[in-house]
């Protein structure tokens, strides 16, 4: 499904990719190893583009980093990882995209943030810089614009000039006039350095949900480049989902959002592609993109005092999990495929019909069988002590028969960006 139904935007070729432009939203997400540390962040790039992140952002902070890009694009490119890298600079970026020609090069696309490119007069000196450098090698950027960095100068006048009105705003109304503010005017800036309008994609980052609504809200109104969703710290755990998608939900439901990252806090030592998954989650739950089967479950409940369907749930998902690389290569369309693991016969047939195939364990005091349901109809009932392995046969089987050519998955019309 485009990414897109209510807001068209130019396309913005990366790579291979392309945000904006009505094709499907772009999932990215970013390394949180030194970059200097070449293997541990390749290894960490090649984790999350297995996830599912189609863009992987790294910092290029120092001089050390950014000569070590090169070397990492050419490890990936060795284990056959050719997912884009977008270099994140802050402060110093024009000194070393100038000094490191080589890792401009091996970068797909840059991240500029407008409130720390330059004080003063050096601001645009030092942007003009770095667009050079993009326009040279032909790169796109995302001017990322965050409420913890403002550029201070917009800022500060955006303040007076509300000092002296009749009937000053508050504070936050101004702050987000600046934010939007500072994303278009610096947008407008690169493309008189001689930046293609469709090489720029724009970003508006706070960690308040109501603020990053209200503000993509606006900027969405005053521009058709596409937008990178997100919100700059959403938070460790439940929080940071929570919070993460109560905010897009909202803005891809408005057809607002090309690109997304889910920015959460990992666990000392957690998996980094957790935020991958939580964003994947997010655009299938919106019925924007399919990456994987879903698999409904019910929550259990006294009639369903047995863990035997919860355990069979649990065993579902790992087995879709382990054959999902097989199925996409061989069975186009498998992703969009629903499976119903039910505890009981309250919910358990009605929700086995509605999916593409489903299973309704016996619940409490009800007859040890287990009927299965496959396209809406009832096709066998399972006995004995192997439901589980009869049932993720029968999965197989169904798999194999539905999906061997595609030809009957028309649920999903063809976009650029394939999932």
């Amino acid at each position: 499904m485009p990414s897109n139904q209510y807001r068209p935007t130019v396309p913005v070729r990366v790579g291979d990719l392309v945000i904006g432009g009505g094709t499907s939203v772009v999932v990215q997400s970013m390394t949180n190893t030194e970059t200097t540390e070449i293997e541990a962040t390749t290894q960490q790039i090649q984790a999350l583009a297995a996830a599912g992140s189609e863009l992987v952002r790294i910092t290029v902070n120092t001089e050390a980093a950014a000569a070590a890009v090169p070397e990492i694009r050419s490890r990936l490119n060795r284990h056959d990882c050719h997912v884009p890298l977008v270099g994140d600079f802050h402060f110093n970026g024009h000194k070393l995209l100038e000094n490191h020609p080589e890792c401009a090069k091996a970068l797909a696309k840059y991240r500029i943030n407008p409130g720390n490119v330059g004080r003063g007069s050096k601001h645009d000196s030092q942007f003009a810089q770095m667009i050079d450098c993009a326009r040279r090698h032909d790169k796109p950027i995302r001017i990322g614009v965050n409420w913890g960095s403002l550029d201070p100068a917009l800022l500060a006048q955006l303040l007076d000039e509300n000092a002296a009105c009749a009937e000053p705003r508050e504070l936050a109304e101004v702050t987000r006039d600046a934010l939007v503010e500072s994303a278009l005017q610096s947008a407008r800036f690169a493309e008189h350095q001689g930046l293609q309008h469709d090489r720029i994609v724009l970003s508006c980052k706070v960690s308040s949900v109501p603020e990053l609504i209200r503000v993509y809200r606006e900027l969405a109104t005053r521009t058709d480049l596409p937008l990178h969703l997100g919100l700059t710290e959403a938070g460790m755990g439940d929080k940071g989902v929570v919070s993460s998608t109560a905010a897009l939900a909202i803005l891809l439901q408005e057809g607002i959002g090309d690109t997304i990252r889910v920015s959460l806090t990992p666990e000392p030592g957690g998996d980094r592609t957790r935020e991958v998954r939580i964003a994947q989650e997010i655009l299938q739950n919106m019925g924007l993109r399919s990456f994987a089967p879903r698999v409904v479950a019910c929550p259990g409940c006294g009639r369903t005092s047995s863990e035997y369907f919860q355990q069979l749930a649990g065993e579902v998902e790992e087995h879709i999990r382990q054959q999902m690389p097989a199925w996409k290569r061989h069975y186009p369309g498998v992703e969009n495929m629903t499976v119903a693991v039910m505890g009981c016969v309250v919910n358990g047939p009605g929700e086995s019909r509605h999916a593409d195939i489903g299973i309704s364990l016996p619940g409490s005091g009800e007859r040890p069988v287990a009927p299965v349901y496959q396209d809406g109809k009832k096709t066998v009932t399972l006995k004995g002590a192997d439901i589980t392995e009869q049932f993720k046969k029968l999965l197989g089987d169904y798999v194999a028969s539905r999906y061997q050519s595609g030809a009957n998955d028309d649920s999903s019309p063809a976009t650029a960006n394939k999932t």
